[in-house]
């Protein structure tokens, strides 16, 4: 290892390193930009723990999401289900745990549809209403309400393995390997859906061990704060590949992760300036104000808020980003701000650019001159 880099021959290499670093660590955060193999690192990490017909790790990838397809009934056009792969071990006991509870409470907080599972098809049925006979209208739910039912389908049987008990359907868990759980999902989706997630792992028992792994910097980052509680539990690394060789590195991260606020702010300048801001920017623009008064040794956020004639402490922008950043927002169907917030968002914002210089080849000098208009 020099400067915290380890490097590595194959992807198998890197699952062995990983698992003996789970030895000593509860979690492992990576990090890695789309084309590195961290799909393929997650079935690397996922087959060292083979052993016959025994596993240890449930996983979430791509592979996860193809277990589920679909049929649109091309024949009739009227009966659209989601079918199950039968043969996959995921779906073991699925319903004796009455699967459909489970996941219908964690469903409940991102969509507004409901759903039944047909357990001698091994298929699922969306709806939004019922017929006269109060039969369920079958619907064909949009790609990105498809991935979050995956994604709490996901998330309901991970519960079962954190409280699962000896001999139960899911004891055979040891690792649970998540691998970009948000690829299609907002920026609101992730801050979401990485706190509910955060909250469960935190809650798991000792004995199970946790690699996730994404190329989402909003997702990184709050996966970070929620689990640096206690650093010795964490391992951050940021995974690379050279293409040249076929090789790989892992770089540890130390105390913070990479600098992926400066990628934040370049976003929010250009949602500011073509004045498409909605309610979550407010969430990414704390994000970069929590990460600033931080770095700056300052005990809150409102410290990088620039203080305004007869309100000396910033309370009325400190309090609005507070507000406006906890809403209960639609995560299928972001609200755009109003036009007086969009006002407030973009004099914070430039305000802040203005006390915190940052790279001016990244922030060019047409887009402050944009924010403040």
């Amino acid at each position: 290892m020099s400067n915290g880099l380890v490097s590595f021959n194959n992807l198998d290499e890197v699952a062995t390193h990983l698992r003996d670093k789970l030895k000593e660590k509860k979690y492992i955060l990576l990090f890695a930009y789309n084309g590195t193999g961290k799909t393929r690192l997650s079935m690397a990490f996922k087959g060292l723990g083979k052993n016959g017909n025994e596993r240890d790790t449930l996983y979430f990838n791509a592979f996860t999401e193809d277990l589920f397809y679909w049929d649109n009934d091309l024949e009739n056009d009227a009966k659209r289900v989601l079918c199950l792969n039968r043969d996959s071990r995921f779906f073991g006991g699925l319903q004796e745990l009455e699967m459909e509870t489970r996941i219908g409470l964690l469903l409940a907080r991102y969509t507004d549809f409901d759903f039944y599972i047909d357990y001698e098809e091994w298929e699922i049925t969306f709806f939004r209403e019922r017929d006269e006979n109060g039969d369920p209208v079958p619907i064909k739910v949009s790609r990105g309400e498809e991935n979050i039912f995956v994604w709490c389908f996901f998330l309901a049987v991970a519960q079962l393995a954190v409280d699962a008990d000896e001999g139960s359907a899911y004891s055979w868990v040891k690792y649970i390997y998540i691998d970009d759980p948000i690829s299609s999902l907002d920026d609101n989706n992730a801050i979401a859906v990485a706190s509910h997630l955060a909250q469960l792992l935190k809650n798991a028992n000792g004995q199970i061990k946790t690699v996730l792994s994404s190329h989402h910097a909003l997702f990184f980052n709050v996966m970070w704060n929620e689990l640096c509680e206690k650093k010795k539990d964490l391992q951050p690394y940021f995974l690379n590949i050279n293409k040249d060789r076929d090789t790989y590195t892992l770089r540890y991260t130390k105390d913070t992760p990479s600098f992926h606020h400066v990628a934040l702010l370049e976003q929010l300048y250009e949602a500011a300036q073509s004045d498409q801001l909605y309610t979550y920017h407010f969430n990414m623009l704390r994000s970069v104000l929590e990460k600033t008064a931080t770095f700056h040794g300052f005990k809150n956020f409102s410290a990088c808020i620039k203080q305004e004639d007869g309100d000396e402490d910033g309370v009325l922008h400190a309090r609005l980003i507070n507000v406006l950043s906890h809403g209960n927002y639609s995560l299928f169907k972001p609200r755009e701000m109003l036009d007086e917030n969009k006002q407030y968002f973009k004099k914070i914002l430039n305000d802040f650019m203005a006390n915190y210089r940052f790279n001016p080849e990244l922030f060019p000098e047409q887009i402050v001159e944009a924010v403040a208009q």
